[in-house]
């Protein structure tokens, strides 16, 4: 039977191309994943407009119960910008007329100063929507939003302040001025600020903080610290440490994510030859280090000490494969996209996708919030369903030539 199936695929290569049996099986992959996210969104979508209120959900908690964020949490863009993804990936107004809702809940934002997420919050609700719906009355609430990120610019270091040290467990660390490799997640929205607005002011300031967080956050191998602490008025280095990893001098799994689609991205507004090369560092970090399993989703850290028995990170695989599919585009055929395709191919399988109905609704299972605070510890993040969504909207764009 084997060679009889093994003749069979030669004789259709030969009769339809094995590039064409390819591209079928791309595409099928992609609408599959996206009837599969229709039918989870629909069902969450569902649950929020028969509440009568506008709910965000961002995970679920050990009953198995959604649990749902206020505006202010750092998660509140995504399940918005998880919509506008569905609405560019389907083109159905339904999901249009939700993003824009879910979107427009999130509008006082704009004067968040108390932390650096708001990259992420607006980011991915208002930006998005300006970008895939042409929503042009959504610019100044990014560029408000961006004058907000910016007033955490601190001039002596160079860069973006991440947490308010005055409450919170941020308080009991001793750090002055924390910044978390995260951040580089937030400089996409400074960017984009000034080329709505012309006002050079955003780039300068996502241009330092990308230089100085490239400087002092990087070990020679170009693994990544979580936390570098500085001091706010001179630049000097406090501490490098760890939040949400094992140890302080551990990778943790997430972080790198951060970093390389950071850095990916850093590119696409200046063309700095300099961050496409950190960006590649960081790629070939991850991929040729060590404890990475065959299926390329992460351990939540890279160093976590009980391996193969720790939990893995869908949500630092799902933004790594959609960093990736921007780094190819820039840096064609060097193995970024089929890296990518096989962490899709990983999180779409039965081991990481959801079965319709379960999960809370969320597409992916298997992510970790935090460990270190006993928070979000393998279940669904909101977050980790973004960047599925958001690797399966640049996969197809890429291979259909957009």
């Amino acid at each position: 039977m084997k060679t009889t199936l093994t003749t069979l695929g030669l004789s259709l290569c030969l009769l339809v191309g094995c590039s064409g049996q390819k591209k079928q099986a791309e595409t099928n992959f992609i609408q599959e994943n996206i009837d599969n996210a229709v039918a989870q969104e629909t069902l969450q979508t569902d649950i929020i407009e028969k509440s009568g209120k506008i709910l965000n959900p961002r995970t679920i908690d050990k009953d198995g119960n959604i649990v749902y964020i206020p505006i202010d949490d750092w998660c509140s863009g995504f399940y918005p910008g998880n919509m506008w993804l569905t609405y560019e990936l389907t083109g159905d107004q339904k999901w249009k007329a939700l993003a824009e809702k879910y979107t427009e809940d999130l509008d006082s934002i704009q004067y968040l100063t108390w932390h650096h997420d708001v990259g992420f919050m607006i980011g991915c609700s208002y930006l998005n929507g300006y970008r895939l719906a042409n929503k042009t009355e959504y610019k100044p609430v990014i560029i408000q939003t961006a004058k907000s990120l910016s007033t955490r610019f601190r001039p002596g270091a160079g860069v973006i302040q991440s947490w308010n040290t005055d409450r919170g467990w941020q308080s009991q660390r001793g750090w002055s001025c924390p910044v978390i490799i995260d951040n580089m997640m937030n400089l996409e929205l400074l960017f984009e600020a000034t080329r709505l607005s012309g006002d050079s002011t955003f780039y300068n300031i996502a241009v330092s903080h990308a230089n100085t967080t490239m400087k002092n956050h990087f070990r020679p191998d170009y693994s990544s610290y979580h936390v570098i602490d500085y001091n706010p008025e001179t630049g000097e280095v406090l501490h490098k440490q760890t939040a949400q990893g094992y140890a302080d001098e551990s990778d943790w799994a997430r972080g790198q994510a951060w970093a390389l689609y950071g850095y990916t991205t850093c590119y696409r507004y200046t063309h700095d030859q300099k961050y496409l090369d950190q960006a590649e560092k960081v790629y070939n970090f991850i991929f040729n280090g060590k404890n990475l399993p065959e299926d390329l989703i992460p351990y939540w850290d890279y160093d976590a000490p009980n391996i193969p028995n720790e939990p893995r990170d869908a949500s630092a695989a799902a933004c790594t494969a959609s960093a990736l599919y921007e780094l190819e585009t820039y840096a064609p055929g060097k193995g970024y996209k089929a890296t990518a395709d096989k962490i899709m191919e990983s999180l779409a399988s039965p081991a990481y996708r959801a079965e319709v109905g379960t999960n809370g609704n969320f597409i992916l299972m298997h992510s970790v919030g935090s460990i270190p605070h006993g928070a979000e510890i393998d279940v669904p993040l909101n977050y980790a369903d973004y960047y599925f969504l958001e690797g399966l909207m640049r996969k197809r764009d890429l291979e259909s030539g957009k």
